[in-house]
């Protein structure tokens, strides 16, 4: 026997106004936290040096920090890699210290954390300055290319309003985003970067099916009003979009 969908009839465009007043808290909070604080981003943008060591036995990372701090490393992110007997370590740029020398002086503060018998080095990478300038910008002209791109599509898909609206929804998803990693201090590297294009590539294709939906609606609900016609598409596309 098969089980009938369950139409929701939830009205979103009635809330419209709380959520135009919620999204434009979000993003003015948003906007200005990035301001303020900027992001916190990783090696992969700022340059630095990222080391790879093992141990014979797990290692707790709360040592290893106060054993780099000690050694005037407090800056020093430190992680789990893989499994809790690998660490990575990242340091960022220092003027006049090469990654050779930064690299052996890691090595001597982790011998002398507890717990640090058999530690050795995996391995060493060293990202300039001037690569991880290319990469912000890049990075950035990557998403602007990805906005231009959809605003063009939907454009000729529908019709510029359509375009406009989803343009500005997309923009509103990656201001948001961005206001996190900066208010929370989260470190963004190309990973984040990745996934912010992916949250853009997930908004567009829900954003394009509930237009397809409206479009369709549009023409069959001839006697409904513009508001009707936008709430039995979101509401026929919620279970998807969910």
């Amino acid at each position: 026997m098969q089980l009938l969908k369950r139409q929701t009839h939830i009205d979103f465009l009635g809330q419209r106004r709380y959520a135009v007043i919620l999204s434009l808290i979000l993003i003015v909070a948003s906007l200005a936290s990035l301001a303020v604080q900027g992001l916190k981003l990783g090696i992969d943008f700022t340059g630095g040096t990222l080391i790879e060591v093992g141990y014979q036995e797990p290692v707790d990372l709360v040592p290893v920090r106060d054993a780099l701090t000690a050694a005037e490393f407090p800056d020093a992110q430190v992680q789990h890699f893989g499994t809790a007997r690998e660490l990575l370590v990242r340091i960022a740029p220092r003027e006049g210290i090469n990654s050779a020398t930064i690299s052996t002086q890691i090595l001597s503060a982790l011998e002398g954390s507890p717990g640090a018998a058999g530690v050795e080095m995996r391995r060493v990478e060293f990202v300039g300055p001037q690569v991880g300038d290319e990469l912000t910008e890049q990075g950035g002209l990557a998403i602007l290319y990805a906005l231009a791109g959809i605003l063009a599509y939907v454009a000729f898909r529908f019709e510029y309003r359509f375009a406009a609206g989803s343009v500005a929804a997309l923009a509103h998803d990656v201001i948001i985003t961005l206001g996190f990693f900066s208010l929370f201090q989260v470190e963004f590297d190309l990973t984040v970067l990745a996934a912010l294009l992916a949250v853009i590539g997930y908004s567009l294709n829900d954003t394009i099916v509930v237009f397809d939906r409206i479009r369709e609606n549009f023409r069959v609900m001839r006697k409904g009003s513009t508001l009707e016609v936008m709430n039995r598409s979101i509401n026929q596309t919620l279970s998807r979009t969910l």
